[in-house]
């Protein structure tokens, strides 16, 4: 008995996830209401809709995801419960107050972020010292994760900034997301689904060196809004990728949905990069708006697929069951892609003036409806560890 009620807190990734799938919900959901005028926030919608995304839901996903593998890529203990549980508290407490001060204070607003970022802080510490600590012989992974959270304080920091000085907002938006979350999730994912996918091809050793520089370079051109640069850069990104996730040969279509997701999450990345490009060169001989087209190919095609995917494998896994995609969860994967399509299409819709505004609605529901059924599926999974 007291082993269940227990069992919530028992893993760092089952707080986390929970936490962040809650968030995805709401945050949207809030978000949406505001899109459509049905009330206002005391914040800019794209302070609200950006940092809810990158700090209360994928930050969780991320936290218990590392918190969970990261010792074991430097062989090192598993984090201690009283610890990773503090930040989850933390975390809960700084997503309620930045709901609250969205709809009553900027101050309220403030608290929350300064209590987030002080919880982002003692993650980044205690993935420093394992990193420092661990006995793995080869930390070069470990590195550029560690990198990318710390990208992800500064972005943090930047955030805060921006409610006195509202300029640097695009500064911290595009630090937070290219250089924290993209790369993060590139760094995880470049790490592991080889690994999954029993590839033996030799990777090159100046791969991520590369990536990463280009990262530095979008951020930078992106926050500027250079896009006659970014279309160059982001063609760099799209071909190098492509080129070098081929060589992995991992062989997608013969692997099983709970593998070929991941593929799919991994070459979201150049196609996305590619598109980009491509709306860049649109907007600039248009004279139009894509209206942030990039961005969702990447934070829905590729991130949100590989979270889900990643985050399927490892609520089965530590709970004691074979990690398999059922029928549900297969489902669920394409699911994922028509959210994405329907955002682009909304994109397009913009820059085109079609009229077809009821897009919007159709794909934050199929938002939605995604989180929650994902949720409701793997709710008793992550809260007492119910088997399927």
């Amino acid at each position: 008995m007291n082993t269940k009620e227990n069992y919530f807190l028992s893993q760092p990734h089952q707080p986390f996830f929970l936490l962040g799938i809650i968030n995805a919900i709401v945050m949207m959901l809030i978000f949406a209401l505001d899109y459509k005028g049905i009330f206002s926030l005391h914040v800019t919608a794209l302070l609200f809709h950006s940092y809810s995304l990158i700090f209360l839901v994928f930050t969780n996903f991320f936290t218990g995801f590392i918190f969970t593998t990261f010792p074991r890529f430097n062989q090192t203990k598993d984090i201690e419960k009283k610890y990773y549980t503090k930040i989850f508290y933390a975390n809960a407490l700084a997503s309620l107050l930045f709901i609250g001060g969205a709809f009553s204070s900027e101050y309220l607003s403030l608290g929350a972020m300064i209590l987030s970022l002080f919880a982002q802080f003692f993650i980044v510490l205690k993935l420093q010292k394992i990193y420092k600590t661990g006995a793995a012989a080869d930390k070069s992974d470990s590195f550029w994760i560690l990198s990318a959270n710390y990208f992800g304080v500064l972005g943090n920091f930047l955030f805060i900034l921006s409610l006195f000085i509202p300029e640097i907002l695009p500064i911290a938006v595009n630090i937070s997301f290219y250089l924290y979350l993209i790369f993060l999730a590139f760094s995880v994912g470049q790490r592991m689904i080889p690994f999954f996918s029993h590839s033996f091809a030799v990777k090159n050793e100046n791969f991520v060196k590369i990536i990463f520089v280009l990262f530095v370079l979008k951020s930078i051109f992106a926050a500027s809004d250079i896009k006659s640069v970014q279309i160059v850069v982001d063609l760099l990104l799209a071909l190098y990728m492509f080129v070098e996730f081929k060589r992995w040969d991992l062989h997608p279509l013969q692997s099983p949905p709970i593998l070929w997701v991941l593929h799919l999450a991994l070459f979201w990345l150049p196609l996305a990069f590619f598109i980009s490009a491509l709306s860049l060169g649109a907007e600039l001989l248009l004279d139009t708006s894509f209206y942030f087209l990039n961005i969702h190919l990447l934070g829905i095609g590729f991130l949100t697929t590989l979270l889900i995917g990643f985050g399927t494998r490892v609520t089965l896994g530590h709970s004691g069951q074979p990690p398999q995609a059922d029928k549900l969860a297969t489902k669920i994967f394409f699911s994922i892609q028509i959210v994405v399509l329907l955002r682009a299409l909304y994109s397009i819709n913009i820059a085109f003036d079609w009229g077809l505004n009821f897009l919007f609605d159709i794909s934050f529901t199929a938002w939605l409806l995604l989180f929650l059924v994902w949720g409701g599926r793997y709710f008793k999974v992550l809260v007492f560890g119910s088997k399927l």
